[in-house]
């Protein structure tokens, strides 16, 4: 039963629980299980609130904190997971940080209120690095989460705990968050699903930077209609955060139910400059082309970067200073050198170079949302390589190209993140080595729904997600295309 149980998809889980065909109770049995026996090979959950949950979840039983049931997004008792850049009340927080090994908040961010409020049962904290900031997802804490496709590769950053939960059937949905690509890559690297929402459509609630559209809260999950599910459990106004606006009158799980093939679909492979392995390339140009099967018309596009990436690392380093300037003055030998590069960087620009970057940006917008006068959605790979070795912090090196920071194997997530479009990665194979691929559907800003159907289609045809969930295995470190 309990490995029925972790089997089923979130959609499913939820129709049950709101039957009454099984409880809450018996889901954080499931999952305990679960997490006992696959969490000593991956480290994807190292918090757990077992007892939490279960209080809540006797609570609903009761009839207490139904307030919301039959509303979109309603999960009558789901065990989620809660990244450790987000608090949850009375659960140890770390942030992925030394700094904060010990923290325990007295109250829950305010996302996380919302997902408690309409029915999520928080039953553990997932890994991440310090901060969220890096592509591979380790940290001084708790040490280095691990890819279950191949224990010896990493799952990517900085969600990758969440990512690595899902594949393995510890948790039906992960919540995270994206800056540049951490719930985007780590769903590619993992066989997920996983969405940045547009700016403004999940609440960030606490953050400093909230006039900033860079980064955001969003959902994981396995599929693309679970995916759906969680975005209509996070979507909505929050006057905590002044980028909010109301959720959809129809709601995310409808429309993706009721998903109809996109018209025209427009493809890029790399931007007309990214380094992409060889394999990678030839297994997404594959894969975009299987929305024809669905009546679609696909057509290869030119949409070149220019200088959008030492752009991206102009405006992400001013959100590091926001974020660490102070930190980083009384402790800085307590902050790993990723962040230190970030928030000096920040703090060295200049205010023309400050200027630069957003004319760059808005250049960009404008060339991106010409292609969307012609185009429904925009696809590209998920990633330019595939899982790396899990020791590293970035992969060395793509498609023979070296690269010259962490954040330099990151810009076909990040392109969107400059756009404020919404951009979901949908899985859609495995290389020769065992290790997932996937795309990216992307669609203009606030179109949500728009990605998330056209993502939906596709998985209709690849059939990914009936692969998941898996129990981890070990493997050796493929080698590195171009080496040598």
């Amino acid at each position: 039963m309990s490995d029925a149980l972790i089997r089923l998809t979130a959609t499913e889980a939820v129709a049950r629980l709101r039957r009454r065909e099984v409880s809450p109770l018996e889901l954080i049995d499931a999952a305990e299980r679960r997490i006992a026996a696959v969490e000593p090979a991956v480290n994807a959950l190292p918090t757990l609130c077992l007892d939490r949950a279960r209080a809540q979840a006797r609570r609903l039983m009761a009839g207490e904190g139904a307030e919301r049931a039959g509303e979109p997004g309603w999960l009558a008792g789901l065990p989620v997971t809660i990244k450790d850049l987000t608090d949850v009340a009375g659960v140890r927080s770390t942030y992925g940080s030394p700094l904060f090994r010990d923290h325990v908040p007295e109250r829950s961010h305010p996302l996380v209120e919302r997902i408690e409020s309409l029915g999520g049962i928080v039953i553990g904290k997932s890994n991440t690095p310090e901060f969220g900031a890096g592509g591979s997802t380790f940290n001084e804490v708790f040490g280095r989460t691990r890819n279950p496709w191949n224990t010896a590769l990493t799952p990517a950053g900085s969600t990758g705990g969440g990512a690595v939960a899902l594949a393995t059937g510890e948790c039906w949905l992960a919540q995270g968050t994206d800056h540049g690509g951490s719930l985007r890559r780590p769903a590619t690297y993992c066989g997920v699903t996983g969405l940045r929402p547009s700016p403004g459509r999940v609440t960030r609630g606490t953050v400093n930077g909230l006039f900033s559209p860079l980064s955001v809260q969003g959902p994981m999950a396995r599929s693309i209609p679970d995916l759906a599910l969680f975005l209509d459990t996070m979507a909505g106004w929050d006057a905590r955060d002044p980028l909010t606006y109301d959720a959809p009158a129809t709601p995310y799980a409808e429309a993706v139910a009721a998903a109809r093939p996109p018209r025209r679909v427009a493809y890029t492979a790399d931007f007309g400059s990214l380094p992409i392995d060889r394999e990678m390339r030839a297994l997404c140009d594959a894969a975009v082309r299987r929305f024809a099967e669905a009546g679609c018309a696909v057509e290869a596009i030119d949409l070149p970067l220019g200088a959008l990436q030492e752009a991206f690392l102009v405006l992400r380093s001013q959100q590091f200073v926001i974020d660490r300037e102070l930190q980083l003055a009384a402790h800085r030998v307590q902050i790993k050198p990723d962040i230190v590069w970030n928030t000096e960087r920040g703090l060295a620009a200049t205010p023309s170079q400050l200027a630069w970057a957003e004319r760059e940006r808005a250049a960009w917008y404008r060339r991106v949302i010409a292609v969307f006068a012609d185009f429904d959605v925009i696809v590209t790979p998920g990633a330019g390589t595939p899982a790396f070795d899990v020791m590293l912090r970035h992969p060395e090196s793509i498609g023979g190209r070296k690269l010259e920071n962490y954040m330099a194997g990151s810009m076909w997530n990040a392109a969107f993140t400059l756009a404020g479009c919404p951009a979901v990665a949908v899985p859609c194979g495995q290389d020769q080595h065992g290790r997932p691929v996937g795309l990216q559907v992307a669609a203009p800003p606030r179109r949500d729904a728009v990605a998330l159907a056209a993502a939906a289609v596709f998985e209709r045809i690849a059939g990914q997600d009936r692969l998941l969930p898996i129990l981890p295995r070990e493997g050796a470190v493929p080698p590195v295309e171009g080496a040598g």
